[in-house]
């Protein structure tokens, strides 16, 4: 008749081990880290991350040249690094005088940086400069489009159209090619098919 006591305890003794281990100290609990898939920093897995060049584009623009950089050369070029040659301009753009700064690698424009006090635009056209993988100067609309709508409005001319790059906030890219319509008419998919990419732009 002792054995029944005896199992009495030796269940509650269990039992208390049992509760006791559902809630580690808090010791315990903070020498644990558990991995947070939403604090990774998952922009450094996108395509539009993987370079080769030490100046690349980015979602936040090219080099270490940001919507913070401020609009003047030196700002730039400590941005961009000493491989380039840079120039002042002004132009119009809708009617209205804009400055600008490019960048020169030789003779070839690689960059062209738009802005107010800070820079708010960056327009690529040339391979020097680090683009995204799926991003390649030449390549056919068909690359990275299907259609136009949704993604594509016209350009400045009958001859160019601008595209939204796909998962990207800041990117877009300009295609060229022969179209008969008037400017601000988009043409039609088929048509565009057959044009390339001549340009890349960042905006902030």
């Amino acid at each position: 008749m002792k054995v029944l006591p005896c199992a009495l305890l030796a269940s509650a003794a269990l039992l208390s081990g049992c509760a006791g281990s559902s809630h580690p100290t808090e010791t315990s609990s903070s020498s644990v880290h558990w991995y947070n898939p939403l604090s990774y920093s998952w922009s450094s897995a996108l395509p539009w991350n993987w370079f080769g060049s030490s100046v690349a584009v980015s979602e936040e623009g090219v080099g270490k040249v940001t919507s913070l950089t401020a609009f003047n050369v030196e700002a730039i070029t400590k941005g961009i690094g000493g491989d380039y040659t840079l120039r002042q301009g002004m132009g119009t753009h809708n009617g209205q005088i804009e400055s600008y700064i490019q960048a020169l690698q030789g003779q070839q424009v690689a960059m062209t940086f738009y802005g107010d006090s800070t820079v708010n635009k960056i327009e690529i056209a040339d391979n020097s400069v680090g683009i995204p993988s799926d991003i390649r100067f030449g390549a056919p609309f068909s690359a990275l489009f299907d259609k136009a709508y949704g993604h594509c409005q016209p350009g400045a001319d009958s001859q160019h159209v601008q595209c939204k790059v796909p998962n990207s906030q800041h990117l877009e890219v300009i295609y060229q090619g022969e179209f008969s319509g008037p400017a601000g008419i988009m043409p039609a998919d088929a048509t565009l098919k057959q044009w390339t990419l001549s340009d890349i732009i960042w905006h902030a």
